[in-house]
């Protein structure tokens, strides 16, 4: 039924627990092949890839080119793209099943694509502050970022042109031509890693994502902003 595709770069701390929250996936017959799309790892991440039965594309650098190369090996008419550093609440699989019935790849008229509810692995208030304002934002501006998953049928994606090949806001991008109306938010969580906002404060990196954003509706190029994102 479904492919899941999770772009990596010296991704081996994260990943381990990324897949382990597939596994009851796997077994309820919900994920039948895992794209571990790698950007050039040099650490082990594709060796703990390989130990746990997913398949492995090499792509250039970044994670529109990587997306899309993953996108390119799915074998199966629904595709889940998931960063390597999210977990996803247990039980995500069944409302994923349920989403898939309920649109049915081949109706045409009801083209849509789901996302998760944005989460951190932070019990601090400005992880509870930050997954307010991604809330508000995806409520004002229907603007789920990458972490929060893309749950989209294979054929709806090709429709769209799928991932182009840009090294960040790539998903901005895509959710843009997916349109408010063809966005479902599912009540599972997909749980990221914190890491990042708190080795840089979470003002700081709000301020940069949001500046990022930002300079990407300007029309800033991708290559640009990717220098400021870091």
């Amino acid at each position: 039924m479904l492919t899941v595709v999770i772009p990596t770069l010296d991704s081996e701390r994260p990943l381990v627990a990324t897949l382990a929250a597939l596994i009851p996936a796997a077994a309820a017959g919900v994920v039948s092949q895992v794209v571990i799309c790698d950007g050039g790892s040099g650490d082990d991440t594709l060796a703990i890839a390989d130990e746990l039965g997913c398949d492995i594309v090499s792509a250039p650098r970044g994670r529109g080119p990587q997306l899309a190369a993953g996108a390119r090996a799915a074998r199966h008419p629904w595709i889940l793209f998931l960063h390597s550093d999210t977990v996803l609440d247990e039980g995500w699989h069944r409302e994923v099943a349920h989403f898939i019935e309920r649109t049915g790849e081949s109706d045409d008229r009801d083209r849509r694509a789901a996302v998760f509810r944005f989460a951190l692995d932070d019990y601090g208030i400005g992880a509870r502050f930050l997954e307010t304002i991604v809330q508000l934002r995806c409520l004002l501006f229907a603007l789920p970022y990458g972490d929060q998953g893309l749950l989209i049928s294979r054929r709806h994606y090709e429709s769209l042109g799928g991932f182009r090949p840009i090294p960040l806001m790539e998903d901005i991008d895509l959710v843009r031509r997916i349109g408010r109306r063809g966005l479902v938010y599912l009540r599972a969580r997909a749980v990221t890693s914190a890491a990042r906002y708190r080795h840089e404060g979470y003002v700081r990196r709000m301020a940069r994502n949001a500046g990022c954003l930002t300079l990407f509706f300007l029309r800033v190029p991708p290559r640009l902003i990717t220098r400021i994102y870091g």
